[in-house]
């Protein structure tokens, strides 16, 4: 999930909202607005929209409170987060590596809804003290944000909790599992298999409620059963990969015999006689012999066709001191990580100084799939 918008960093944890944020922010403040009316009628126009936007506003810095809890979680843990992005669903916590056991697993899982619980009781605790009277509800502005804060931060708690990957619960399921089994892939899978049960039963009762007169309601629980089922789907396929690649090297994997091209060649002769030709992607740049450089299509991409044939490979290139590189023994999963983040088909892989070959998206996915042949 891509932030599109980004609102600055707390605890070094880049936090950025996703577009699908503004159409459930609108809906909530909708919401907000339409149940203050109705529970406190003498409440003028703008004091009953005023604070269903603070609400609403609130809520959500409630939300990046439950994902930094697991981002602090993490990190503390010495796996890297890169970002926090709130959309239409709540937040995602972009946490760059998976954990490595299951006590990792299970903290990092479990954080979030213990967060969200423990503003919930507060902000209860605090709209008691100010005058709220359950089940009455209150009439003065305060008490009435914080009782609706409080009740909808238990819920997302207790809803967290539901134990269905890739929700905080089913990582606590996935983690309980690992640590009776010791086997992290049964686990991933076992939970996954869960989460979409769950997901299935959602969707069900949610088609079930619209037909009984639920109406939006029952397509909101379908979408987010859909929603989930698809997390669910993506998450274990993910955690799979890199289950699968645990152990390997970019050495066991990576091209030895990478394709070259001489640094004076012209443009026009590269494209015609390499890319065209032979229709590979990445090309080592070489002078006397030397790798310098490495050339893809996408360096061609801003200049006009026209001055090809007065442009040479060494012109465009990106030198290797300047590209992303990995080493022949980084683990594989580390390596597709770096070509995800910044979005790369391949790495030049350096030993001592020196070129020693080209690890690519290609090499990974060929590996799976003969692994995928041999477990059929």
């Amino acid at each position: 999930m891509k932030a599109q918008i980004k609102l600055g960093r707390i605890l070094g944890v880049q936090i950025g909202l996703h577009y699908s944020w503004f159409i459930i922010a609108l809906l909530i403040t909708l919401s907000l607005a339409n149940q203050f009316r109705l529970q406190n009628p003498a409440w003028t126009d703008g004091l009953r929209w005023g604070m269903a936007l603070i609400t609403a506003l609130l809520f959500f810095a409630s939300i990046v409170l439950h994902e930094l809890s697991h981002a602090i979680v993490a990190k503390a843990r010495g796996l890297p987060v890169r970002s926090i992005t709130l959309f239409a669903l709540g937040g995602v916590a972009e946490i760059e590596k998976e954990a490595v056991d299951a006590k990792t697993e299970f903290w990092m899982g479990i954080a979030g809804p213990i967060t969200s619980f423990v503003i919930g009781v507060v902000c209860l605790v605090l709209a008691i003290a100010l005058g709220f009277r359950p089940p009455e509800f209150p009439t003065e502005p305060l008490p009435s944000m914080l009782m609706w804060l409080g009740y909808i931060n238990i819920v997302l708690a207790i809803f967290n909790m539901i134990p269905g990957f890739p929700l905080d619960g089913g990582r606590v399921l996935r983690a309980i599992v690992w640590w009776i089994t010791g086997n992290a892939r049964r686990a991933t899978t076992i939970a996954a298999r869960v989460g979409q049960v769950i997901a299935f039963m959602m969707i069900v009762y949610g088609v079930l409620q619209f037909f009984q007169g639920a109406g939006l309601n029952g397509l909101w629980i379908c979408f987010i059963g859909w929603f989930l089922l698809n997390a669910s789907r993506e998450s274990y396929a993910q955690v799979a990969i890199t289950e699968g690649l645990r152990g390997i090297r970019v050495a066991d994997v990576m091209s030895r015999d990478y394709p070259t091209v001489d640094a004076y060649s012209n443009l026009q002769t590269f494209v015609e006689d390499h890319l065209v030709r032979t229709g590979r992607r990445c090309f080592v740049v070489t002078l006397n012999g030397r790798p310098e450089g490495i050339i893809t299509p996408h360096e061609l991409s801003g200049l006009q066709r026209a001055r090809w044939p007065y442009t040479t490979v060494a012109d465009v290139m990106r030198p290797l001191d300047q590209v992303t590189t990995v080493g022949p023994d980084t683990p594989l999963s580390d390596a597709l990580e770096m070509m995800g983040q910044q979005d790369l088909n391949q790495l030049p892989v350096l030993a001592n100084g020196n070129l020693a070959g080209l690890i690519s998206r290609a090499h990974v996915l060929q590996l799976l799939k003969t692994r995928a042949e041999l477990q059929a």
